[in-house]
């Protein structure tokens, strides 16, 4: 689910080596699926134990075929074959999906934006229960390893958990260069004890037949849905085979599935199931049993280091996530800190990793156990699933051209595929699953009272502000106003209007600069745009002009080196006596607001601390004017 680079075009294997990407891509885009069986074939097995009242070979073989169809249907037919297709110049995610659809609609639609919300709204719920699930699985191992230890996992886990987020302002790059090698270690341990076991019991392949898995489900009524919600764990983190394509691009990340972690995946499934038909009494931890007591403890540790990659994949794809949603004006702006002068997609975001950190720690000191936990995984990510699947469905009918009944019938089995997963991961809302849906029901409420907000301020200003033609037919008419030296650069996100900063300066000042620039600065519904598109131009007389800057929303905003490209078009202007003059609105709840009030004082909460527009837009504080004012909403 993360970001550890920068963007990388579909040509971006052959600059950067198919193999080393492919690499890399282990580490980053696997190392939330590659540490699943940590937990999925237990719980599943557990639930099926409980309720027959131990192991019997049929129940193995269907969960171990419902693990390998999910496998092959969800991850390698649905992500690596169709959805990794749906790009957007190169970049994935349920955002960059959204940004696809709509403009692939040609005008925004409330039904997508909604649907895209709601997605990205659960992924947070996905990257708070992630790290406590990942990193308390591995540290339970240490039960094996000695005894005694039980008082002392939950301490381990969160000291684990807070080292891992104080770092997380020193930048990933030093880390990154491991990740790939310890997951590809990793899912060669898993490989080589999974097939250990599985030459003891071969029959465990029968599994590979799907008669296994439908007739699981169709004995065993609601326990088969009980079950499936458990073996869904074995699937997620398949969002980050797209939402990293573009950092890796297309064929790196499909070798790395094909050939690495698919393959390592089911051997170490069909190990775990021959290992629980031999030895019944593994299946309380049936991954760390299928390894000598000798290895345990290198296993251990080994499994805390993909854990912690998994970890570090979920909050960096976090960072990258808020980003692209600040960009797209679903959020307020947030600080923005780069890690690395090499790489752009390496930030650190200081709100979200605070934030996070607390939402995780939590759930270790609720929770405590992976297997308390994993009740509360899956809802997020299936519902981001059904998402995907319903969006990609528009895509492929408006982007890809294809007759509205060809669509619909490649991405409906996945659909309800997904709405099936999703259904038996609901089951279990009244045992943890409504810890994921009350994240994301928070940052949908969130989201959605800031854009309502964003919009009624707009639509006030409008209602407020005067058109800037009449402005400046009215300065033209004016013997009054004096003139000061240098260049004024007033921040307005409504270019036909007069931006209140300036009838303010006019108002209190009674002066004008020599030259002045209505600056506007908008986000296409695109990741990346090309430099020679940045900057628009418009002059209106001699002393006005209005400049647009546009930004992809992967990219983040450099006003003065975006100005710098204004003199390769004609405008001359010094940066050291240029002002850039602000607008600061106070906020205030109107006795008719348009907004409940519970929203209002929400949305002015979040205004308040959202980013300066002089940090976020990289404007030199020195040459900073604010002007405030006071608005009712």
């Amino acid at each position: 689910m993360a970001s550890l680079d920068t963007h990388m075009p579909d040509d971006a294997p052959r600059r950067g080596g198919l193999l080393s990407l492919s690499l890399a891509a282990i580490g980053v885009v696997y190392g939330d699926i590659g540490t699943s069986p940590l937990y999925a074939f237990r719980e599943a097995m557990l639930a099926t134990g409980a309720s027959h009242g131990g192991v019997a070979r049929e129940d193995v073989l269907g969960v171990l075929s419902l693990i390998v169809w999910a496998l092959v249907l969800v991850v390698t037919v649905k992500y690596v074959l169709i959805l990794l297709r749906a790009d957007n110049q190169g970049e994935g995610g349920t955002l960059s999906l959204l940004a696809l659809a709509q403009r692939a609609m040609g005008r925004q639609n409330r039904v997508v934006l909604v649907l895209g919300l709601i997605g990205a709204a659960l992924f947070y719920g996905d990257a708070a229960i992630t790290p406590a699930i990942s990193v308390l699985s591995a540290i339970e191992g240490l039960k094996l390893v000695t005894s005694g230890v039980d008082p002392f996992i939950e301490p381990i886990a969160i000291a684990i958990i807070i080292a891992l987020f104080l770092v997380q302002n020193r930048g990933t790059e030093a880390v990154a260069r491991f990740f790939g090698p310890i997951t590809l270690i990793w899912f060669m341990v898993m490989a080589a004890g999974g097939i250990h076991w599985m030459v003891q019991d071969p029959e465990v392949l029968a599994a590979l037949n799907p008669i296994h898995a439908l007739r699981f489900l169709l004995d065993n009524g609601k326990l088969g849905l009980v079950v499936l919600g458990a073996v869904f764990l074995a699937v997620t983190g398949a969002e980050a085979l797209y939402a990293d394509m573009g950092h890796f691009g297309r064929k790196p990340i499909q070798m790395a599935w094909l050939f690495v972690a698919f393959p390592a995946l089911l051997l170490t499934y069909f190990g775990q199931g021959a290992l629980v038909l031999s030895r019944p009494e593994a299946m309380a931890n049936p991954f760390f049993h299928m390894f000598p007591a000798w290895a345990l403890l290198p296993v251990v540790i080994l499994a805390t280091l993909a854990t912690i990659i998994a970890s570090q994949a979920v909050i960096t794809g976090a960072y990258s996530l808020t980003r692209q949603a600040v960009q797209l004006r679903m959020l307020p702006r947030m600080k923005i800190r780069h890690t690395s002068d090499e790489h752009q997609g390496q930030i650190y975001m200081p709100g979200v990793n605070r934030w996070l950190m607390l939402a995780v720690l939590a759930l270790v000191m609720i929770f405590g156990s992976s297997s308390s936990l994993a009740s509360a995984y899956g809802i997020s990510v299936t519902g981001t699933m059904v998402i995907t699947a319903m969006l990609a469905m528009i895509v492929a009918w408006k982007h890809w051209k294809l007759p509205l009944w060809l669509a619909v019938a490649m991405m409906l089995p996945f659909l309800v595929l997904d709405a099936t997963f999703l259904g038996a991961n609901l089951i279990k809302i009244g045992e943890g699953g409504y810890v994921p849906l009350g994240i994301a029901a928070a940052v949908l409420v969130t989201m959605a009272s800031w854009m309502r907000g964003t919009a009624i301020v707009l639509a006030k200003d409008r209602e407020a502000e005067l058109p800037l033609g009449a402005l400046l037919a009215q300065i033209e008419k004016s013997d009054s106003i004096a003139t000061v030296p240098g260049t004024a650069v007033f921040l307005t996100s409504t270019p036909d209007l007069a931006p209140s900063a300036l009838l303010h300066s006019l108002k209190h000042f009674k002066s004008l600069h020599e030259q002045n620039v209505i600056l506007t600065i908008t986000t296409a519904e695109v990741p990346h745009v090309p430099a020679s598109d940045r900057v628009r131009i418009e002059d209106l007389d001699e002393r006005f002009r209005r400049v647009a800057l546009v930004y992809g929303y992967a990219e983040e905003p450099d006003v003065p080196q975006a100005l710098l490209q204004c003199r390769r078009q004609g405008w001359k202007f010094d940066i050291m006596a240029t002002s850039f003059i602000l607008s600061r609105r106070r906020l205030r709840i109107s006795t008719r607001s348009r907004v409940p009030s519970w929203q209002g004082k929400l949305f002015i909460a979040l205004s308040r601390n959202a980013a300066a527009a002089s940090d976020y837009f990289r404007i030199p504080a020195g040459r900073v004017v604010e002007i405030g004012a006071q608005m009712n909403i």
